[in-house]
């Protein structure tokens, strides 16, 4: 009787196993036409390496995670509850709610660019909170819908697959789609190997589009057997990831023809306590959230011609002016110095040049207190050091001085770099540029992170956090204000987010 009564659970747990597979399957068929949302938001690859990529990725990694969500809860259910009805609607429920937040993941990806997770929880909750806010009634409705839809769909799944899961066996496509799967999910992970290891852009762009993807890659596959060159790797990604800033064009900047209130902006190698101390007597404020390179080129890139260092190759550009002097009207910009340091990197500076009373005036001088005299004629003032002084960042705090009540009032609530110098001068006397700086207007409120790339180093400051992310893979996360070490994880979000500054350059 015992053995009856052992054998009847065995043939119990193997047909409800048999079913969990099958409806498993249908439920990948469901999810793929869920993952295609996510395509839409990317770009199309433009290689058929990359199309190639895409249809394996999509297909292979999909399969695994319904199949590791069967492995998770229907299939230990089956051998601890083996109850067909009750675990068909369990089964039905819980495959919903897998859908629902593969759904809720989709929507977040499309808006914000990552997924759902402990580092993007601030954001997620942001974007359901807008809107929650926005249109409630709508908001309710849909998810209401949404989810009796899935839940019918899932019933009759579940009782389809049972009801014929004779039929589906006599079949004979259990093989050949799991060879399908498996082989699109394997060949998925050797594709990006070869691409990772050659450097195949159309293919590793492509790497966290699904959730809880984790590619193989040529550095931890091909290097542990020798077959790739990490160093000259990195060279050739190194040369591969130039990004090069777009020039704006005669029709794309555009200058009022009112007369605005004059500027000045004074860069001084270095703020000692006397000269600090001066300029607060004259009524300047300090500004110490203002960030600097630590080097006087990666400076004046970003001062003089809002871009980033990118190779060595890019000093070069400095013994040019800037394009977009030749689109401001007459008497705009004056660009001038006096030390010899600066105009000897500066070549092109001349001061018979110099206008009269020019609206926007940058002046490179190493001891303003002296030459104030020249400088109290203006309301707007704001003295910059060139560099910061830690050789250890690229990127660090220095201590900026202002006199220009808007500009005061706004940098209260938000941090400033060299690279957002030249969109809020032009802004403030009426030129803007259709296309977007890599800095920021700091008269405007913006979003973004700040983001600046040195030597193919990605740094990322949002409020008090600095993230730094270096081009061998790792990281680090400082105090932006203090630079003391933070025990913390890569901020993925953070970062997508502020390269989000890149893409009007892009287009």
């Amino acid at each position: 009787m015992v053995i009856e009564q052992n054998l009847s659970l065995v043939k119990k747990v193997n047909r409800l196993l048999s079913w969990g597979h099958w409806f498993s399957f249908f439920n990948i068929l469901l999810a793929l036409a869920i993952t295609s949302v996510y395509w839409l938001s990317e770009p199309a690859p433009e290689t058929v390496l990359g199309w190639l990529y895409l249809i394996c990725y999509w297909l292979g990694h999909t399969a695994f995670l319904c199949f590791m969500f069967f492995i998770i809860t229907i299939f230990p259910l089956s051998l601890v509850f083996p109850y067909q009805k009750h675990l068909r609607g369990l089964a039905a429920f819980l495959a919903t709610f897998g859908m629902v937040v593969l759904i809720f993941d989709a929507y977040v990806y499309t808006n914000l660019g990552y997924h759902i997770g402990s580092t993007s929880w601030d954001q997620t909750v942001a974007l359901l909170r807008q809107q929650v806010v926005t249109n409630l009634r709508n908001f309710v409705l849909i998810v209401s819908c949404v989810a009796a839809i899935l839940i019918a769909v899932e019933l009759t799944i579940g009782n389809y697959c049972w009801k014929k899961i004779a039929r589906l066996k006599q079949s004979r496509i259990s093989r050949p789609l799991l060879a399908i799967f498996i082989g699109s999910f394997v060949l998925s992970h050797i594709i990006h190997i070869y691409a990772d290891a050659r450097l195949k852009w159309d293919v590793t762009k492509l790497d966290n589009v699904l959730p809880f993807s984790y590619p193989a890659t040529a550095k931890t596959f091909l290097a542990r057997y020798q077959m790739v060159d990490l160093a000259q790797r990195a060279q050739r990604q190194a040369d591969r990831l130039s990004i090069s800033n777009p020039e704006l064009n005669l029709r794309q900047l555009q200058c009022a023809k009112t007369p605005a209130e004059p500027v000045l902006i004074i860069i001084s190698a270095t703020l000692t306590k006397q000269i600090s101390e001066f300029m607060r007597q004259q009524g300047l404020r300090q500004h110490d959230q203002h960030f600097a390179p630590n080097n006087d080129t990666e400076a004046l890139l970003q001062l003089l011609y809002g871009q980033f260092l990118l190779t060595d190759d890019s000093q070069h550009q400095l013994l040019q002016p800037p394009a977009f002097i030749e689109q401001l009207p007459l008497n705009t910009m004056q660009i001038s110095s006096r030390t010899n340091a600066i105009t000897s990197k500066l070549p092109w500076l001349d001061g018979s040049q110099r206008a009269a009373k020019p609206t926007i005036n940058i002046i490179f001088d190493d001891d303003p207190s002296a030459n104030w005299p020249d400088y109290q004629q203006y309301n707007r003032i704001v003295l910059l050091p060139l560099t910061s002084m830690q050789p250890k960042f690229v990127l660090a705090p220095v201590n900026a001085m202002v006199r220009w009540p808007e500009l005061t009032e706004r940098l209260k609530q938000q941090n400033s770099m060299h690279l957002d110098l030249l969109p809020t001068l032009l802004s403030s006397v009426g030129c803007n540029p259709e296309s977007s700086w890599l800095g920021d207007n700091l008269l405007q409120h913006h979003t973004l992170p700040k983001l600046s790339i040195s030597q193919q180093d990605i740094v990322s400051i949002r409020k008090d956090k600095m993230v730094v992310l270096r081009q061998d893979g790792s990281f680090g996360v400082w105090s932006a204000g203090t630079l003391v070490p933070l025990n913390e994880k890569l901020d993925t979000p953070m970062l997508t987010d502020a390269l989000k500054r890149l893409e009007p350059a892009e287009q």
